[in-house]
């Protein structure tokens, strides 16, 4: 039975089949940020372990980047061609593999090659997600269901810094590691269990098929298109314009994400125990934020207002307030410090699901996973950068204040890009060769 042949599609209640797979999606997220904030709680106790110095510390907390920003460009075309289950559930075996060596690690070496590894294992998580939720939603939801798993990275810090942190404490750090390898591989099974593509999931029904469609009957059942090469994508203005501008909001996200228990325990003299308890209190604000953002863009959408002015404004308005990171610079109390961490986090929250949200409206058919690709490829540099850089910068200048200069400076170039470069949110126009060849 095809879809035009169901008269009372339109007019049957839309099940909800698609949000069982956002939250999926979002889980996963939740898990694998596990084991990157598991590095940023123990390195006091590397530093016992092993005599890790900042430097050293920020060398380790880029590697799993490394391989992780390696692996975006290839991830993208294998995401588009051998589509998401399969490349999700690799991933995900990888990871928790990974998670197992960092307990079993008997020198800062063998530790290195862990994070490399998990690096190669969770590079396919957030084209996987972009392209899944580009898959199940229909544009005017998207914001919404991108919040879902974006805010799960948050979360996972407000949540896993004090539990992983108090773990650690508790049995020492490679119990924390090991529990992470245990949740990933739990996550492996639920996932090859649930997920499926719209068209490879019978059980979702064809009202709401149409709904994902966006009541065009023909969307799903077309074929997709081959993707666009990498060489045409990076060519384009706004696709340049988003990896710009996302990888500016990414280097202030690293550079919580590894040194903030740092910077509160060393700069602001507060206990090991006390740092992971107020670690977390940006991430829940963020947390909150993520979805804030999500909703209000849908929903203004949904209303009638332009999707690419509301979508354009969410994006500078957040990143804008995420200069509130030149705060945290000049604060010497920890509730000062705290304030203006989470005016920053918070702001470049709001926006971050949008950011998500914009590879499968501006990518040509066919290319969603390769534009997330270079997306994320983007983001993971930035990722390397920053728990580098501020592991020089803290070592030379013994303070914090120059490291998040830098990074509202980046966020001063991404907000520009966004501006001049991204501009209007629509949909790139394919090659020549794809548009000659229907």
């Amino acid at each position: 039975m095809t879809l035009a042949a169901n008269p009372t599609a339109n007019t049957a209640p839309i099940p909800r089949r698609r949000w069982r797979i956002a939250w999926l999606l979002g889980i996963g997220v939740l898990v694998n940020y596990f084991d990157r904030v598991n590095l940023s709680v123990s390195h006091a106790a590397l530093y016992t372990a092993f005599g890790v110095s900042n430097i050293t510390f920020g060398y380790l907390s880029g590697a799993y980047n490394w391989t992780y920003a390696m692996c975006q460009l290839p991830i993208g075309v294998l995401l588009d061609r051998f589509g998401v289950r399969r490349i999700g559930r690799s991933s995900t075996a990888i990871w928790s593999i990974a998670s197992f060596a960092a307990a079993a690690s008997t020198s800062i070496n063998a530790l290195f090659g862990a994070r490399l590894l998990l690096g190669v294992g969770e590079a396919p998580t957030f084209p996987a997600n972009a392209k899944a939720i580009g898959y199940w939603f229909p544009s005017r939801e998207r914001s919404l269901a991108t919040a879902i798993f974006d805010a799960a990275a948050k979360f996972s810090s407000a949540l896993g810094v004090p539990v992983l942190g108090i773990l650690l404490i508790k049995v020492g750090w490679r119990w924390s590691f090991a529990a992470t390898g245990l949740i990933s591989f739990l996550y492996f099974l639920l996932f090859s269990r649930i997920y499926r593509d719209p068209a490879d999931d019978p059980d979702l029904s064809i009202a709401e098929r149409i709904h994902i469609a966006d009541l065009d009957p023909n969307a799903i059942a077309e074929p997709e298109p081959p993707a666009a090469p990498l060489s045409y994508l990076l060519h384009q203005r706004k696709v340049l314009g988003l990896a710009l501008g996302f990888g500016s909001y990414n280097y202030v996200f690293y550079l919580l994400l590894t040194w903030l228990p740092s910077y509160l325990s060393y700069a602001l003299h507060i206990d090991l125990l006390h740092s992971f308890l107020y670690t977390g209190v940006p991430w829940l604000f963020a947390t909150a934020a993520d979805f804030i953002g999500g909703y209000t863009a849908d929903t203004l959408i949904q209303r009638g207002w332009n999707p690419s002015h509301v979508r354009t404004t969410v994006l500078i308005i957040g990143m804008a307030f995420g200069l509130g990171i030149l705060g945290a610079a000049h604060a010497h109390t920890a509730l000062r410090a705290l304030i203006w961490i989470t005016i920053s986090i918070s702001g470049l929250s709001c926006a971050a699901p949008v950011g998500w949200s914009v590879p499968s409206l501006i990518a040509p058919p066919g290319s969603v996973g390769s534009v997330g690709g270079i997306l994320n490829f983007s983001n993971q540099l930035s990722g390397i950068a920053a728990p580098i850089i501020t592991g020089y910068v803290v070592a030379a200048t013994h303070s914090y204040a120059w490291a998040f200069r830098i990074a509202a400076l980046y966020l001063l170039i991404g907000i520009a890009s966004y501006i001049i470069l991204l501009g209007k949110i629509e949909r790139v126009p394919p090659p020549p060769f794809a548009a000659s060849h229907p």
